[in-house]
């Protein structure tokens, strides 16, 4: 290929054939790696480390969802693995893989959402005397 587009003249000094330079071709090769950078590499790597840093803050006691649409709470983590409670039946307690879990809200969290509606909502009524 590279044979094609440089002739080399009578001293020996290679020519290129055509208006585009190497330089040319090779910013050109550049910029569209740099695209692939930015639309497929760039995110792939934020997002695997915003899933890792959810799987370090995961506790018993949390609602997770999983990948499939379970919903279910945290009863044991171990390495890998995490045993999941499905449901109001005590009985259906499930191991799954941590990557199987989609999004988690923290137990410590929904008290909290609680807490603050009860503090802001307006009472309704007439007082009684």
């Amino acid at each position: 290929m590279i044979n094609t587009m440089m002739i080399l003249d009578s001293a020996g000094n290679a020519q290129t054939s055509g208006g585009m330079g190497i330089g040319f071709i090779a910013a050109y090769i550049v910029f569209f790696v740099g695209i692939l950078y930015f639309l497929f590499i760039r995110p792939t790597r934020k997002q695997n480390a915003q899933q890792e840093e959810m799987m370090r803050g995961l506790k018993p006691g949390d609602s997770i969802m999983t990948t499939s649409g379970f919903y279910g709470t945290v009863i044991g983590i171990d390495e890998d693995t995490v045993i999941v409670e499905f449901g109001n039946n005590k009985n259906c307690r499930i191991p799954m893989h941590k990557k199987a879990i989609a999004e988690v809200e923290s137990a410590d969290a929904a008290v909290e959402q609680e807490e603050e509606e009860t503090e802001e909502k307006p009472k309704l009524g007439k007082k009684k005397n």
